[in-house]
């Protein structure tokens, strides 16, 4: 059978918070729509969407298509009711989004920092950016209204707090949205940088409904999983994360959880430029390590391509497990030809052809992008949950 689903009049779907999803999701665009997606009156629906009109949420622009007789007037979100700013932390650098509440990107910069300076000091700098963003950039009127953090270590789903972090000191078991929040009374979201960069590339790619594994392969190796149009998170938000997968037959190199042979500690870039310093190789950073692959460094170009061999070996159990649709390859080391080519042939290797044969792998289209995109996508949903719409309008 067939046929257009309507929610209940009483459903989270028809009240004004449920409304404004429809509009932000692409599901309606006009006042006809949302009473056929509802199952609401026009008057009642008119009565909701000119609340959210009223504050702030939606505006009128121009005509809608008509199915049947007068135009009927488009909705969509209002972007000038305020500004999101985003900040995607590594351990050396922060990279800083500015969003419209419409999500458009407005501004970007990147700036280095230590993350190993403390939360105080990192999430006081954090908002005097994102102020900062918005004098800059937003047009007058445009007042901030929420902040998003990709944050490099686990991020417990359940409780909001860090777990163990890596060469993090003084990061773990904090609540960095709850302090955020405390000290700005601002809206706050954060999510682990892995997640957020899967969901910033879903959106960039324009993908819908499918399966995405993204791997964020920098100093450390990340990853994370987008399934049925949202990030997968697992039981405690720990999906994904395969930085301490013991790489068989890798060597016996110590990695900051205290065992040995984990993929972060025998492939991340840290890793290649602390093994190439062994060999005498004069390197500060993984853009060096790239520099040198570029320049046909004989070595710089086999620690790549084994780093990405072991990262493709942990990947294909992987792709075997869970046969997503696309692999997408971000981070610095996704930019290395020697590294992308050895996880290729590591994932055709061990995968059986069934789960190769319509596997999309990819480097990352959204980039360095990918990390603010995600976690202005995370704020948003938070700014405009339905509960909260609900609440501000009523």
């Amino acid at each position: 059978m067939s046929g257009t689903h309507t929610a209940a009049p009483g459903s989270t779907s028809a009240t004004p918070g449920g409304i404004l999803h429809l509009v932000r999701s692409g599901r309606a665009a006009s006042r006809a729509d949302i009473a056929r997606q509802t199952g609401l009156s026009p008057s009642t629906v008119t009565q909701r969407v000119d609340a959210l009109l009223g504050a702030g949420f939606l505006r009128e622009a121009g005509e809608g298509v008509s199915h049947g007789g007068r135009r009927p007037r488009a909705l969509e979100v209002d972007p000038t009711s305020g500004v999101v700013a985003t900040a995607d932390l590594g351990s050396h650098h922060a990279t800083f989004g500015l969003f419209d509440l419409s999500g458009r990107l407005l501004a970007s910069r990147t700036d280095a920092m230590d993350i190993g300076s403390g939360p105080d000091r990192v999430l006081a700098w954090i908002a005097d950016t994102a102020h900062d963003l918005r004098a800059e950039h937003a047009a007058p009127g445009q007042d901030l209204r929420g902040i998003g953090i990709g944050l490099p270590g686990p991020v417990d789903s359940t409780t909001g707090r860090m777990v163990s972090p890596s060469r993090m000191p003084g990061w773990n078991g904090l609540d960095v949205a709850a302090e955020l929040r405390a000290r700005t009374g601002l809206t706050v979201a954060v999510d682990n940088d892995a997640n957020l960069m899967a969901l910033g590339e879903y959106d960039a790619s324009g993908s819908s409904g499918g399966q995405l594994v993204f791997v964020k392969a920098g100093s450390s190796i990340g990853c994370g999983i987008v399934a049925f149009g949202g990030v997968y998170r697992g039981h405690h938000g720990m999906a994904g994360d395969i930085s301490h997968v013991t790489v068989p037959g890798a060597p016996h190199v110590l990695c900051s959880c205290g065992r040995v042979g984990c993929l972060d500690a025998v492939a991340g870039g840290a890793a290649i430029v602390q093994a190439l310093r062994r060999d005498g190789v004069d390197v500060d950073d993984t853009r060096d390590v790239l520099a040198l692959a570029r320049d046909a460094h004989p070595l710089a170009t086999q620690m790549l391509r084994e780093a990405g061999l072991r990262t493709g070996g942990v990947l294909a159990t992987i792709m075997n497990f869970f046969n997503p649709q696309r692999l997408v390859l971000g981070g610095i080391l996704g930019e290395a030809e020697a590294f992308v080519a050895g996880v290729r042939s590591a994932i055709y290797s061990d995968c059986l052809p069934m789960i190769t044969d319509q596997l999309d792998i990819a480097v990352s289209v959204a980039k360095q992008s990918a990390g603010i995109r995600g976690a202005g996508r995370l704020v948003l949903d938070a700014l405009f949950d339905p509960a909260h719409v609900d609440l501000a309008v009523r």
